[in-house]
């Protein structure tokens, strides 16, 4: 066996803080102005170190070797390739010397990437390796992250990481961020509902911790004819909240964005194979739902996924009977506002590829929302076949989408269209339109409604290099929807659209966003979603997040300031005036955090609303103050928490609110957390409280195998949900899942006091599997 030689990290100086003097609107726009002809021009310095982005190439391995994964880099091929090394601290010295050292070195074949990264560490002992679920948030845990940007344009890419344990995550760069299944972990613009094909093996050393990883090159679209890609890798050391990056390591500058990766040449002779895929799915269910007049059944189902590779980067895809995503839970929540909650896709054919349909993100006019797809008032239409293709074409980004719902229940099937283009333009920008149809077939009366239609295009112009290396962001928008349901009364083209733009200026000592919209009162997109709409709405914030050096324990201040402005559109009048001001935010050097919030909000209400039953809130004025606190500990530690409390006026009474988590981590592997939520309304038509328990465990056997449960309850439903799920990783790609659900109705007078009915019960087995050609 050969041994990897230890290679030292890079030395650099630390350089000195740069602060922002200048931020005048003039500057800015001079700035900006700069910043755009720069992008125009292609010019790229990487991070602003010495010698630009570095490179790393990739070792071929002979016909004759292969790798074993299991976590040793002890084969040959290891021990020739050179490793990627001059590593710099992000965090807490920005180009700071990293503590600990860190090699990585990069293998390919014709079917498969190999990274092997040596993460040496002097006490081994205070590695961090609580987590082993699939997706899980790594905030707990030492890390390893790295992204590729197949394309080499610096916008869009694959992100993954692990930990000590061998736990897998990854996510999509480039689609307007995602909270999908397991959330967290890259953030950033990564959407992490995707999940690839891949494997990993990690390994513990004497001097620290290893991983071996293989990521097929049939699960990546890539431009076959590049021979250099971008990469980038960082590493958490948790114990001491060290971040060490290889390329691009300022404090403005993230791993997920692949402009300031470095770059992996000595690429060539990748194999995607046929470019074929199939997804077969089969579940078998028993349902017991005691007040039906058939209580019992055993519904069963079959589906398909098939999915082909016109090109190396372009993928077209059919689904017939579309999985359910059963063996998912949404979160409960309690909702005291007035407007619609929004819960996250969970449906394997929405989620792949959902990138691309992320529409002025950071605005919210959402044109198109899967959820509204084969699901009407949170029960569902059977899906009988969707169609979709995806990927890029040269300098264009592509998604499109055709399903068909079927009827049923005195529910009309409909045919849904959804189509969106993004073209690349300057050096981190897109410029995008989006179209959707609804089409909805005849009702029991024979009645066929005209169908529904959205349009619209946006813009998200990005530099990184406004005041020379600084971010700044501008955004537009603006969307079009048909009006099929006219009743006579004529709509102007103000009613129909919503229409806004934003700019934004995320920096570590100063941030900062100006945005304007207007949403008409008849923007109401048929497959979107929309909260509110006939306002208009300005809101600009200044955050200031200093680093106290004198203060040792104290790794950075949050002070900030938002207002918010809102007017009814169609006659003027005030609807919400806000000024929310983050008095004090502490960020401590041991990664517990603590903030102070006050804020001053009016509303205008132009009709009454019921916020619970038999309390109604009559329209008119209201203004409150309200004061909260916030905090947090580490959640490195074995028994976090995580708390919040509020004090405030409330549609003219009062409000006191407070919740916490707390989560126990005996072992890895090993975690139970609690959350409770209280509200204690008092208002001149009534009083009222509300409650929200959850109680939450994991058992993660190894990265392979898992058992998680959860148990929830809240005294507006008044319902007991209670969902335990066991997932086995036969291989990647390839899922068994068992899961219990069960429901029960509290009748009695008070807080589960044993007067318990059940409503629904049920079990689950479901194999997803995944063939690939």
């Amino acid at each position: 066996m050969s041994e990897l030689r230890r290679i030292p990290p890079w030395s650099v100086a630390a350089p000195g803080m740069r602060r922002v003097a200048g931020t005048s609107l003039m500057a800015l726009a001079l700035a900006a102005g700069t910043a755009w002809a720069q992008e125009a021009g292609g010019t790229a310095e990487g991070d602003g170190g010495p010698g630009g982005r570095p490179v790393l190439e990739a070792s071929q391995i002979p016909g004759s070797e292969s790798i074993r994964l299991d976590g040793n880099l002890d084969e040959e091929a290891w021990v020739r390739a050179i490793p990627a090394t001059g590593f710099r601290q992000r965090e807490p010295i920005e180009g700071g010397i990293p503590s600990e050292g860190t090699e990585v070195r990069v293998l390919l074949d014709g079917d498969d990437l190999y990274i092997g990264a040596v993460l040496y560490d002097s006490e081994p002992s205070g590695i961090l390796a609580y987590q082993k679920r699939r997706d899980a948030f790594l905030t707990t845990d030492d890390r390893f992250m790295w992204i590729l940007d197949t394309f080499g344009d610096g916008r869009t890419g694959y992100f993954f990481e692990t930990n000590p344990a061998g736990l897998m995550g990854d996510g999509i760069i480039g689609g307007g961020g995602g909270s999908g299944r397991g959330g967290g972990g890259g953030g950033f613009g990564v959407n992490k509902s995707w999940d690839g094909v891949w494997e990993v093996r990690s390994a513990r050393r004497p001097d620290g911790w290893s991983v071996e990883i293989r990521i097929p090159f049939r699960t990546l679209n890539f431009d076959p004819s590049l021979d250099t890609w971008g990469i980038n890798f960082q590493r958490t050391i948790r114990r001491r909240n060290e971040e060490i990056v290889w390329s691009g390591y300022r404090r403005n500058q993230q791993l997920t964005r692949p402009v300031h990766a470095g770059k992996l040449t000595g690429l060539g002779g990748m194999s995607q194979g046929l470019g074929l895929e199939a997804k077969p799915y089969a579940l078998a269910s028993w349902r017991n739902v005691p007040e039906e007049t058939e209580p019992t059944s055993y519904p069963k189902d079959l589906g398909l996924d098939l999915s082909y590779n016109i090109t190396p980067s372009l993928r077209a895809a059919v689904s017939v009977n579309t999985d359910f995503a059963e063996v998912e839970a949404d979160q409960r929540r309690v909702n005291l506002t007035r407007f619609p909650l929004r819960f996250p896709e969970r449906r394997d054919f929405f989620l792949e590829g959902s990138g691309v349909y992320g529409f002025a993100s950071s605005s919210g006019p959402s044109p198109y929302f899967s959820r509204r797809i084969g699901l009407e008032d949170g029960e569902q239409v059977p899906l009988r076949y969707g169609v979709r293709l995806g990927g890029q074409a040269g300098r264009y980004e592509l998604g499109l989408q055709q399903i068909s719902t079927g009827g049923g229940a005195g529910i009309p099937g409909e045919d849904f269209t959804v189509a969106r283009v993004k073209r690349t333009i300057f050096e981190q920008s897109t410029v995008g339109a989006i179209y959707t149809r609804r089409a909805t077939s005849a009702d029991s009366s024979g009645f066929i409604p005209a169908d529904r239609h959205t349009a619209g295009v946006d813009l998200d112009f990005y530099t990184s290099r406004l005041f020379g290396d600084k971010n700044f962001e501008f955004e537009a928008f603006l969307v079009w929807n048909s009006d099929p349901e006219n009743d006579g009364e004529e709509r102007s083209l103000s009613d129909l659209t919503a229409r806004g733009i934003r700019v934004n200026f995320p920096n570590d000592i100063w941030r900062g966003h100006l945005s304007y919209r207007e949403f008409g009162k008849e923007y109401d997109p048929a497959a979107g979603f929309v909260t509110r709409n006939d306002f208009r709405r300005v809101e600009p914030s200044v955050g200031w997040h200093p680093r106290p050096e004198f203060i040792p324990w104290l790794r950075q201040l949050d002070f900030q300031v938002l207002f918010r402005y809102l007017t009814n559109l169609t006659t003027g009048s005030v609807e919400e005036r806000i000024w929310e001001f983050d008095l004090l935010g502490l960020e401590f050097e041991s990664g517990d955090r603590v903030t102070f919030q006050v804020s001053r909000q009016f509303e205008g209400l132009d009709e009454e609303f019921e916020i619970r039953d038999g309390i109604i809130i009559p329209g008119g004025e209201y203004g409150v103050w309200e004061a909260s606190l916030n905090g947090g500990t580490a959640s490195r530690r074995k028994l976090s928490l995580r708390g919040r409390a509020s004090r405030g006026g409330f549609w003219g009474g009062d409000r006191t609110s407070a919740g916490g988590e707390m989560t126990f981590r005996p072992n890895p592997g090993l975690s139970v957390s609690t959350g409770y939520e209280h509200n204690d309304v008092t208002l001149p038509q009534g009083a009222f409280t509300t409650n929200l328990v959850r109680l939450e465990g994991g058992w993660d056997i190894s990265p392979w195998t898992s058992v998680s449960g959860n148990l929830q309850y809240d005294d507006v439903s008044e319902v007991v949900g209670f969902y335990a799920r066991a997932r086995w990783i036969i291989r990647p790609g390839n899922d068994l899942y068992l899961v219990y659900t069960h429901n029960w109705q509290n009748r009695g007078d008070r807080f589960l006091d044993g007067d318990m009915t059940t409503l629904s019960r049920g079990a689950t087995t479901k194999l997803n599997y995944t063939i690939r050609f």
